[in-house]
């Protein structure tokens, strides 16, 4: 046995695996928050992403960032402590799904999405943040980050399937 096979098999077994499967409320609890968090996080980024779109340019886009960050953080902590439960659960099948893998490199590329208009893009906001429509490259990053959220959606609810 491999020593992934391995950790995935003490993962399983572990409290927190055993717990999920052997509770009747605490899978469908951990689930729903895990849904719930998604739609917290997927909603302050598609929310910033259409201003970065050009919509509502009205509204500062610091402004926004400044509001929507924080939700997305904390959300972005609750999905994240909520898929370990629910992978728990399931490791041994769960951890050679490739679209899990899939899943986590689409969520890694979120990240770098995002970083990269922090790091790069943020500092110009002033140049356009309202009143005006934000540059080509800055818009690129939003269309690409709602695809890469709505990827990972779709791969969260093809697990069960692959």
């Amino acid at each position: 046995m491999s020593a992934w096979a391995t950790w995935l098999t003490w993962l399983e077994d572990s409290p927190p695996g055993l717990a999920m499967r052997q509770s009747p409320w605490l899978y469908p609890v951990v689930e729903i928050t895990h849904i719930l968090g998604f739609v917290i996080l997927v909603g302050a980024v598609v929310m910033f992403d259409l201003r970065l779109l050009g919509l509502s340019r009205k509204i500062p886009v610091a402004a926004l960032a400044e509001h929507l960050l924080p939700w997305a953080h904390l959300s972005f902590a609750l999905v994240a402590l909520s898929g370990v439960m629910l992978f728990a659960s399931d490791a041994r099948a769960i951890g050679v799904s490739p679209v899990f893998y899939l899943k986590l490199a689409l969520i890694a590329a979120a990240g770098f999405n995002a970083a990269a208009f922090h790091i790069w893009f943020l500092k110009s906001v002033p140049a356009w943040e309202q009143n005006t429509t934000p540059p080509p490259v800055v818009r690129a990053i939003a269309v690409f980050s709602v695809v890469l959220w709505v990827a990972v959606i779709a791969c969260g609810r093809l697990i069960a399937y692959f």
